[in-house]
C-alpha cells in the first residue's frame, strides 16, 4: 500500500459531495428529453421507469459520487386531474447524505423522480 493514501475516507471533499441542486438538474434534463410529447401507455410505464431510473443512475454515478450508494425511485402515472402526495423517511447522516427530485407533467401524465445519496464510508 502506497503512503499517505488515505482509502477511509469518512467525509466527502466539497467537489464529490452530492449537490440536490445539480442532481435536480440531471433528473430534469433526462426525464423531460424522453417524456416530452410521449402519452401515457400502461404496458411500456414498467419498462419506461427502469429505463429512467438506470439513465439517472449512471448521470449521477458519472458526475463523481462514485463513493455514494444511490437509491433511484422513479414513478409514472395517469395524468387525471387527481392529486398525488408522496412522501419518505429516511436515517442517515445529514453532513454527508442528501437527495433530489424533480416532478414531470404533461397533459396525459406525471412523473416523479427522486434520487437519494448515502456517502459510503
Amino acid at each position: 500500500m502506497m503512503q499517505g493514501s488515505n482509502t477511509y475516507l469518512i467525509r466527502p471533499n466539497h467537489q464529490h459531495k452530492f449537490k440536490p441542486a445539480v442532481v435536480k438538474e440531471y433528473i430534469r434534463e433526462i426525464v423531460r428529453d424522453r417524456l416530452s410529447g410521449v402519452r401515457y401507455n400502461p404496458e411500456e410505464v414498467p419498462e419506461l421507469c427502469r429505463s429512467l431510473a438506470d439513465s439517472i443512475k449512471d448521470k449521477v454515478k458519472n458526475a463523481g459520487l462514485d463513493r455514494y450508494k444511490l437509491v433511484v425511485q422513479v414513478v409514472i402515472g395517469e395524468q387525471r386531474g387527481q392529486g398525488v402526495k408522496m412522501s419518505s423517511r429516511c436515517l442517515w447522516d445529514a453532513d454527508t447524505d442528501n437527495y433530489a427530485e424533480d416532478v414531470f407533467m404533461n397533459e396525459n401524465m406525471f412523473c416523479v423522480a427522486a434520487v437519494f445519496g448515502s456517502y459510503y464510508y
